[in-house]
């Protein structure tokens, strides 16, 4: 308990500098996940994934141990490629990972994980906030 002003740390809220999962390869752009160990991992069609961002830079730990590299991600919203199931009905409800650059409506009867709020879809794809 304070019982005097403390200087308390601050970072952005958007910017995530997270461990790879063993044998990863992440581009530049893609969408980035958490594993059930907290370990980055490419977007993909799987369940159980945690929404973390876009990664900034291409990291390859293919040849690495769990946490052998680490990614530099952001969140906020991103524009991703629309597996044609987005449509303008669907802004407001969320959007799942198809796999490191699209999305779709649905969780595919169970087997995507969420990765946000659809915050527009136009011609060039669908807007996801990714918090």
């Amino acid at each position: 308990m304070l019982t005097q002003d403390r200087a308390t740390p601050t970072r952005a809220n958007h910017d995530h500098h997270d461990p790879m999962a063993a044998t990863v390869l992440i581009y530049a752009g893609a969408i980035v996940m958490l594993d059930a160990a907290g370990n980055a991992v490419a977007g993909q069609t799987a369940t159980g994934l945690t929404p973390r961002g876009v990664a900034r830079v291409q990291v390859d730990n293919t040849q690495g141990i769990a946490g052998a590299e680490s990614v530099p991600s952001v969140n906020g919203c991103h524009r991703f490629i629309n597996d044609a199931s987005i449509t303008r009905a669907d802004i407001g409800s969320s959007a799942y990972v198809v796999d490191d650059e699209t999305v779709a409506d649905s969780d595919g009867g169970g087997t995507r994980s969420m990765l946000g709020n659809i915050i527009d879809v136009d011609v060039t794809g669908v807007w996801v906030d990714i918090v």
